[in-house]
């Protein structure tokens, strides 16, 4: 291989413009595990990077795609065989290490995962980055003792990646999932995915009040700003928030009020530095007792050509569910 396709991201004038092209595959970074990339999967990240976001990216030109699924062709260790099915998820692919957006990536073996059983690159690319983080958020809920019993759990941003599968697997642990999304057209989904009550993003419009009625037992956020403050308000005594995203802003206009009063936990949940292990304990979760087949069924795949749209609709929050990216098409 001399050569391989990938879709970059060049500045032009002050603009940042995304094409297929050939690659040089003397470029690849340093690294122990060569990948045949397959399949990648769409991100908000991704659509920052793209866009010249230099808080993600700060070099141009550059290979977008913070997740990758494919097989092993050079191997420096004993970790890894060639022909091995393996997944890359954060770190620092797609950011400043070119990503799965290209048909090869050359990545530290500590950034790789075994494929679990029964998966391939297309089905893991269907979770990715999102589905890994609403597992986590969902696996931090539990170990704060979160259980059915308690009452009702809220997602927020629900018809999004992380939203679908943050319902699909409450929904399935036999909790009461309220899905909060300001898509009303994707109610029907959300109810196909187990949400037993559906709310608009207005549902989380400010008010004035430090304190509201309590509502949910517990909560998956993956919105930030001023919705996480209104969704505090009204967690019931001991309850717990999950916390995973930002589309809403980085600010969070809260108190002390439901920490003090009610003993509410903001539990912070990082899907891009946490060690190997806890990947792969996710992983084998999803790809087991955890399976979102909904999820799984409804995700949308595209081909190069159709990324820009693609990245265009997450930043104008257009975009809901899964979308895969398929080398192949």
């Amino acid at each position: 291989m001399t050569t391989y396709t990938a879709w970059r991201v060049h500045e032009k004038d002050g603009e940042y413009v995304g094409s297929t092209e050939s690659v040089d595959a003397a470029d690849l970074p340093d690294g122990d595990i060569l990948i045949r990339v397959t399949h990648s999967s769409l991100n908000y990240k991704d659509a920052l990077s793209a866009s010249g976001n230099k808080g993600v990216t700060r070099n141009f030109p550059h290979t977008p795609g913070i997740d990758a699924g494919g097989e092993v062709v050079e191997s420096n260790t004993d970790q890894f065989t060639v022909g091995q099915p393996v997944i890359v998820t954060g770190y620092d692919l797609g950011m400043n290490t070119d990503g799965g957006f290209g048909e090869y990536i050359r990545v530290p073996a500590n950034w790789v995962v075994a494929m679990p059983k029964g998966w391939d690159a297309h089905k893991a690319m269907v979770y990715g980055t999102a589905g890994l983080t609403a597992g986590l958020c969902v696996n931090k809920l539990l170990k704060m003792g979160a259980k059915p019993e308690q009452g009702p759990v809220v997602v927020t941003g629900a018809s999004g990646a992380v939203g679908t599968v943050a319902v699909e697997i409450l929904s399935g642990l036999g909790f009461e999932v309220t899905a909060v999304s300001g898509k009303s057209g994707q109610a029907e989904h959300l109810r196909q995915l187990g949400a037993k009550e559906l709310l608009g993003r207005d549902s989380l419009d400010p008010e004035k009040k430090p304190l509201l009625k309590p509502k949910f037992a517990n909560a998956v956020d993956t919105v930030g700003g001023g919705p996480l403050a209104e969704l505090l308000k009204q967690i019931m005594p001991g309850g717990s928030v999950a916390c995973c995203g930002l589309v809403a802003g980085i600010e969070v206009p809260t108190t002390v009020v439901p920490f003090i009063l009610r003993g509410v936990n903001l539990l912070g949940v990082d899907s891009v530095e946490i060690p190997l292990a806890d990947k792969r304990a996710i992983w084998e979760k999803l790809s087991g007792e955890w399976a979102c087949t909904v999820a799984e069924n409804s995700a949308k795949t595209i081909g190069k050509p159709d990324l820009d749209d693609a990245l265009q609709a997450f930043l104008k929050g257009a975009s809901a569910g899964k979308v895969v990216l398929d080398h192949s098409i």
